[in-house]
Parts: C-alpha cells; sequence; structure tokens
C-alpha cells in the first residue's frame, strides 16, 4: 500500500454531547480517538486538529484558526503538515472504523481519473469526514475556496466535496457510524458487547491497554482453558492461561511479535496436552476398582472363567 498520512478532526463544540470531550469519551474503555487511531496505525504521519491529550500512539498536533472555524478551517490546518500523495480524512468519533475500511478507501483513491474516495452511510448519504483524498487536488480546492470566500472558517463539507470527483465506497453499517449524541454513545456501548463481537472487542482493549502488540491465535486460548477447566478443575483455567502467558514471555524474551505469538502458540499446546493428560487418567481412574486403572478381571476377558 502507498505510504499516506491521516488527519483526524478532533474539535468542535460537541454541543449534542452537552459540551462533553468527545474525543476523550470512552467505548469498549478506549477513547474514540483512540479507536480511531487503532484504524490507521501504518499511516506515515498522524496529524490530530484539536485540542492535545493522552493518545495510545504518537501523533502530530494542531488547531484550525480560528478555533471552532469547522470542518474546512480544521482540514486546511492539518493538511498544512501532511506530504504523503494521499490523506486519509477521518472525525475522531467513529467507534467501529477499522484497518479493512481504511484500506478499501485509499485503494479507492488511487483509481485512475478519481480525486479521492469517501464512505456512503446505509441511507446513502456522503460521509466526508470517512474518506481518503488525493493531497494535490485537495490542497487546489481548499486554496480556491479559501481565496473565493476571504478564508474556511464556517464553510461546510458540500462545497469541497463537490469540486472533486470522488469513488463512493460502501463500508457496511458500522464504519461510518459516528457518535454525535449520548444515545449514539450508548448503542456504540451496547454494540460491542453483543456476543459476536465483545470477545474481540475486549482483547483489542486489553492489549491497548497493556502496550501489548500481540497477535495470538485466541481459539488455542479459549480451547486450553476448556481444556484445562474440565480435565483438572474450573479454577485451573484463568490460572493456566496465565502461566502460559507467562513462559512465553519468558520464552521470547527481546524477540519480535511474531516470536511472541509463536511462543504462545507452543507454550498452550503443551499445557494444553498435559490438561488432556490429566483428563485421560482421571476417565481411567472413574472407571476402575483397582490401582492403575486396569479394571477387574480385564486381563481374564473372554476366557470363560469365572
Amino acid at each position: 500500500m502507498t505510504a499516506y498520512d491521516v488527519i483526524v478532526l478532533a474539535g468542535g463544540a460537541a454541543k449534542r454531547l452537552g459540551g462533553a470531550d468527545k474525543p476523550g469519551v470512552r467505548v469498549g474503555g478506549r477513547a474514540l480517538l483512540d479507536r480511531v487511531l487503532a484504524a490507521c496505525d501504518d499511516a506515515a504521519l498522524t496529524v490530530v486538529v484539536g485540542g492535545r491529550r493522552a493518545t495510545a500512539r504518537p501523533v502530530a498536533w494542531t488547531r484550525e484558526v480560528p478555533e471552532g472555524g469547522g470542518p474546512l478551517a480544521a482540514l486546511g490546518a492539518g493538511l498544512r503538515l501532511t506530504t504523503a500523495e494521499r490523506v486519509l480524512v477521518l472525525s475522531a468519533d467513529l467507534p467501529f472504523l477499522g484497518p479493512g475500511t481504511v484500506d478499501a478507501l485509499l485503494g479507492a483513491a488511487g483509481q485512475p481519473g478519481r480525486e479521492g474516495a469517501l464512505c456512503v452511510d446505509p441511507e446513502g448519504r456522503d460521509q466526508p469526514l470517512v474518506a481518503a483524498y488525493r493531497a494535490e487536488p485537495l490542497r487546489r480546492e481548499l486554496a480556491l475556496l479559501a481565496t473565493e470566500y476571504g478564508g474556511l472558517a464556517g464553510l461546510p463539507l458540500r462545497l469541497l466535496t463537490a469540486e472533486l470527483d470522488l469513488a463512493r465506497v460502501d463500508a457496511g453499517p458500522d464504519a461510518a457510524f459516528d457518535c454525535d449524541t449520548w444515545d449514539d454513545i450508548a448503542a456504540a456501548r451496547a454494540r460491542i458487547r453483543e456476543h459476536g463481537a465483545v470477545l474481540d472487542e475486549w482483547i483489542t482493549s486489553v492489549k491497548n491497554e497493556l502496550g501489548i502488540e500481540l497477535d495470538v491465535d485466541t481459539g488455542v486460548l479459549l480451547d486450553l482453558a476448556r481444556d484445562a477447566a474440565h480435565g483438572v478443575a474450573r479454577p485451573a483455567a484463568p490460572l493456566t492461561t496465565f502461566l502460559v502467558g507467562y513462559a512465553a514471555a519468558r520464552a521470547s524474551a527481546g524477540a519480535g511479535p511474531d516470536e511472541a505469538a509463536a511462543a504462545v502458540a507452543e507454550a498452550a499446546r503443551r499445557a494444553t496436552a498435559l490438561a488432556l493428560r490429566w483428563e485421560a487418567e482421571e476417565e481411567a481412574s472413574a472407571g476402575s476398582d483397582e490401582p492403575g486403572g486396569a479394571k477387574p478381571d480385564a486381563g481374564r476377558e473372554g476366557t470363560g472363567t469365572p
């Protein structure tokens, strides 16, 4: 993928949230801004337009002039710091944005003759703050608008998008979901706790909280926990997975994420085999009245001896 820069618009008064610090509102234990940053963590440069705050990864900060001047003024301020040929432009309140949507936007923006690409929501509305633009035409149109209107403050985004040849990307119902109201926040928090998503959301949140860059097979660990609980005792499940993590950390000290993931898989394999051996012994003992698990008269079965 061609290198790209990111501009995240994290200003605004959040009037429908009662003036709350919207980029810092947590969904699934992570700030909305951090969730957006995680979706584009391979960008060459990330510029956040808004008030400085702690973030999960390094970013460059800037502010629009005047502050509160609206999205076009913020976009212009962010664009001045970027150098890549393509620029991803995102609002800071997209809890379900993922790398797949980012890749789709960048790919569509690179089509011959296109000057960018933006997401379309399920109602068919363009989402210019879930978009990727070619930098040169973006700079051109912003300069023309600033000349025509005497500046960018207060101008609506549609004045920009109407002048660009943009591809449309249907990214599904979630990618363009933004949080403008407390009802939106509540809906987002409920959605990540749905059965099909809660585990991935939780693991991602834990890794971000602990600063872990590790892609492991969660199915392997879940199977290990099941086998430990079933073959040994229920409290063995969390204790065993902890010990597997500790052993993997020792085995892969100083190694990269791939080696660490392999160490987790190997430790889980060995612990699973041990749990299954315990289970086999328990089953053998349960069917035996003699030490060692041999069934009574097992050696004489079929001999006719009473």
